[in-house]
């Protein structure tokens, strides 16, 4: 599975426009997420990855890391480019909203 630190994807998306998917609930994405994130739940994962598009590179993230890495499979699995961030969120220390 290919992953990247919070870190470096912070600085990536200083400079680039990134499909990020914020895997957590509704209310954690909601208490503060990247600008420009998309929520998609990981217990809404199953049917609600029909949304994504397959054309898309993906940087999935979580609270710490654990759920987006179990996102991360299932949508390699479906034929998505997918990247875990490590550290998800703990790590973050850029821009939320």
């Amino acid at each position: 599975m290919k992953t990247i630190s919070a870190a470096d994807l912070e600085k990536q998306y200083q400079s680039e426009k990134l499909a990020i998917v914020d895997v957590r609930e509704r209310h954690e994405f909601q208490a503060g997420h990247i600008p420009n994130a998309g929520n998609l739940p990981l217990s809404e994962l199953e049917t609600g990855y029909k949304k994504l598009d397959p054309d898309y590179k993906y940087y999935v993230i979580c609270q710490g890391g654990a759920r987006s890495a179990t996102a991360c499979q299932f949508l390699a699995m479906q034929g998505f480019d997918v990247t875990n961030v490590s550290g998800g969120m703990n790590a973050w220390s850029g821009e939320i909203e």
